[in-house]
């Protein structure tokens, strides 16, 4: 491929070597070692191109495996020939699988000066400038890219310059190989011992100051590889010149580049074990390029936070104890087209007036496949490049928070794609997966699981929930796919996996990692809450882990979401045949914390939006639709609906073209009906918020209490919600497509008369509007168990709130 033009801000001039090697996915050692052809173009605003392809090299015993006879010529009187370089670690360097080029190449100290190695591959002459000096010291010529000489200095200086001709170019530059390791030892200790809860500053690409020197230390941990070079477009994809030094038994390599910075393109060329070549995106890079390129892009946030006030205070009271009404957004589809920057202007002025507290962003991390909506990450530390960069994500959960609105993201640590320039088998060995490949292979979507038991893996992830909530202020995680993580045999018959050391199914490293995970996000970010879509009965996924807990804050209730949903798309006739599907909740309900939620994945693959799994015709559908939602803001627990269920799309969601906002349009002949339903969902949020009836003993049993669960006849379901204080709130849910005059039920004791304070069939949100207009006064007729009743009307598929007057 031609050459890309660079996009970096930095001090240093690119080095334009006159050959170029394209990015490719797998690169040999022989042709490591082989000049490719020249760029078709060469960026011109940076450092010309040389017009003339340089002469070529002899062949390499990297090649040929028989080393060639090193050339000599050129070099300065002052310069004294230095002894040749140890033909095995000639050919090493040139194969690119030396451990310890800083060991061989830069200044070192020797009999009669100091020696200067330098390997710069297609250069024409290469002299040395050291500080206080004023002429430039020509090395010689050693072949293959190797000039060296020795200059007669009583120490090793502190600092010198590199000037390197090509063809028709000359820059100057910093050895990178006169540098001292850029990252600390206390660093490389805790990355050794699993537990670096700052991970992402110890690996990855950093710009920095290092040794008084402008550059990018560039840092990967590859502990089965024979050696790692840095390729990018600073060196026209040909890492030959910059071969990382390995740093010891923590497997991480490193090297800084001085003059490299912001927005410098690059990979990882990795020597395999096997001696093959494989080029990798960076696991810990903050920004990536735009897909379908695959690059990493050095990057260091610019942005200037604003939440400060909302940083404090967002830990002021207990997640369940609090309104938790959630708006599900899939950022790159809500309104197609728009950046990060863009969607800050709209979405969150939207959420605020709809009354959602918080957002949930499906998977930002990058990801190659658009349609996997997120959920098969390749950069877990970068957010998606398709909106913009990291600082535009920034500016967005900025502006949400001073709009007042949480931010919450799902994070996806169950598993990641096998992309073979990602982190599947990274160095050459299974690494982030499981070495046994019946734990490695998730059966249900073709890709890698994790190895939970791997202290380096686990700190990867553990870092990287941390991260998000410390680098991009995340308000709240919702852990995809806890299950598969959490049993050995998800989704696997017999034979296709193997018990745990005490003969159980489940996952011993899993429930480890998940406890320590939690403990260490909750420790770390005060005010965060983590979230479980866990599937299954797993006991205590929401208890502590001193407790013996998963440790999760909240938990989708999915047994909920599935028994209703099984229940309201009856025929109201055959319902009654279905009334403990929409009761059963109740005997589980406080057993963890728990979200209800109507989520992306019940609106799409032919499972029909939420309005469209309602029975009869349009009308009642959209009236079920609007009682239902009632019903679920009522029930204990917190509230989740994807975007595009507020108004009653009547369309599955789809990732290519969003919500269908053509229904709101107002030259759109039904757009009422579904401006109705914004409405209510609008009200039902402000009503929530305003009483904590609704939610602030969610996880208290005493915050709930049947008035009557058993009117299977009536298809009606009529209970209390308490606040701390005991005052209380009745909903009372019909969903049967007549009006029951006269309808009573059974009232708590005390309050003098009873007010609707929300009715999902008034007129204003498209319902036939019966309603209970006038107060209802408590008469002495015992009902339900109760000293006390009321009489009230029943409206068609209808909720009903009320509270004392």
């Amino acid at each position: 491929m031609t050459a890309r033009k660079p996009s970096r801000k930095s001090s240093e001039p690119i080095e334009v070597p006159p050959t170029a090697k394209p990015v490719t996915a797998e690169v040999t050692a022989t042709a490591a070692a082989t000049p490719a052809e020249p760029p078709a173009a060469a960026p011109a605003a940076e450092a010309p191109a040389p017009a003339k392809r340089p002469r070529a090299r002899k062949t390499t015993a990297a090649a040929t495996g028989t080393p060639p006879r090193p050339r000599r010529g050129g070099g300065s009187k002052n310069v004294l020939p230095a002894t040749a370089l140890d033909e095995a670690d000639r050919g090493r360097l040139l194969a690119g699988d030396h451990h310890d080029p800083h060991g061989v190449l830069g200044a070192h100290p020797v009999q009669g000066g100091v020696l200067f190695r330098v390997l710069r591959p297609y250069a024409r002459s290469v002299s040395v400038l050291v500080a206080g000096k004023r002429t430039w010291a020509e090395l010689q010529s050693d072949g293959d890219g190797f000039f060296s000489g020795v200059l007669a200095l009583p120490e090793v200086p502190a600092g010198y310059r590199l000037r390197i001709a090509y063809e028709d170019n000359t820059i100057e530059v910093d050895d990178p190989y006169r540098f001292m390791p850029a990252i600390g030892e206390l660093d490389l200790h805790l990355i050794g011992e699993g537990r670096h809860e700052e991970l992402w500053k110890a690996l990855g690409s950093q710009p920095m100051e290092h040794q008084g020197v402008a550059g990018t230390r560039f840092t990967v941990w590859a502990p089965n590889a024979r050696g790692v070079r840095v390729t990018g477009d600073f060196n026209y994809w040909d890492g030959t010149a910059f071969p990382m030094r390995s740093l010891g038994s923590t497997g991480v390599w490193e090297l800084f580049l001085p003059g490299t910075g912001e927005g410098a393109v690059y990979k990882y060329d990795i020597c395999r074990p096997d001696g093959s070549h494989t080029q990798r995106a960076d696991p810990m890079a903050r920004s990536t390029e735009v897909p379908p390129a695959t690059a990493s892009v050095v990057t260091a946030s610019h942005h200037e936070w604003q939440d400060a006030d909302w940083m404090a205070h967002r830990g002021d009271r207990p997640v369940h104890e609090s309104p938790f009404s959630v708006y599900e957004v899939h950022l790159p589809s809500w309104r197609p087209g728009l950046s990060y920057r863009q969607l800050a202007t709209q979405l969150p002025s939207y959420v605020k007036e709809l009354g959602f507290t918080h957002v949930e962003l499906m998977p930002v991390a990058e990801h190659p496949f658009g349609g996997s909506w997120g959920y098969q990450v390749t950069g877990f530390y970068a957010p998606t490049s398709r909106l913009g960069g990291p600082d535009d994500f920034r500016f967005l959960v900025d502006s949400l928070h001073a709009a007042g609105i949480g931010v919450l993201m799902d994070w996806v640590p169950a598993h990641f794609p096998r992309d073979d320039w990602a982190l599947a088998q990274f160095d050459g060995r299974p690494l982030y997966e499981h070495s046994d490949p019946r734990r490695a292979d998730h059966p249900d979507w073709g890709t890698l699981e994790f190895d939970y038991g791997r202290k380096e893996v686990r700190n990867f992830l553990v870092a990287n929930a941390t991260y998000w909530c410390e680098e991009f202020h995340i308000d709240g995680l919702r852990v995809d796919a806890v299950a598969s993580m959490l049993y050995l045999d998800y989704s696997r018959d017999d034979g296709q996996w193997s018990p745990n050391e005490f003969g159980g199914r489940e996952n011993l490293d899993a429930v480890a990692f998940l406890q320590e995970m939690n403990a260490t996000v909750y420790r770390r970010n005060p005010g965060v809450v983590t979230m479980a879509e866990e599937s299954t009965a797993w006991n205590g996924v929401t208890r502590a882990t001193d407790h013996g807990g998963l440790g999760f804050g909240l938990k989708w209730n999915m047994g909920w979401m599935h028994d209703s949903l099984v229940y309201v798309s009856k025929e109201p006739i055959h319902r009654k045949y279905h009334h403990n599907e929409m009761t059963f909740s109740m005997v589980y309900a406080y057993s963890e914390n728990y979200v209800l939620p109507i989520s992306h994945d019940e609106v799409v693959h032919g499972k029909q939006a939420l309005v469209t799994k309602m029975p009869g015709d349009w009308w009642q559908r959209r009236a079920n639709h609007r009682a239902y939602l009632g019903y679920m803001w009522a029930h204990p627990g917190k509230q989740l609906l994807f975007m595009g269920q507020e108004f009653a799309q009547g369309a599955e969601w789809s990732e290519g073209h969003g919500p269908d906002w053509w229904l709101l349009d107002e030259t759109y002949e039904a757009s009422g009906d579904h401006r109705g339903v914004r409405t209510l969902v609008t009200d039902l949020n402000a009503v929530y918020n305003a009483l904590p009836a609704l939610w602030q003993r969610d996880t208290s049993p005493e915050g709930f209490s049947w008035i009557d669960g058993g009117a299977a006849e009536d298809n009606a379901f009529s209970f209390v919600r308490y606040d701390a204080d005991g005052s209380p709130l009745i909903a009372v849910s019909h969903f049967s497509p007549v009006v029951r005059a006269d309808y009573r039920i059974g009232v708590p004791d005390g309050p003098e008369a009873w007010v609707e304070i929300l009715n999902t069939d008034a007129a204003r949100y498209g319902g036939s509007d019966v309603r209970n207009d006038e107060p209802l006064k408590p008469e002495a007729v015992p009902a339900h168990g109760r000293d006390t009743s009321i009489t009230l009307t029943l409206p068609p598929l209808a909720t009903v709130w009320l509270r004392p007057a």
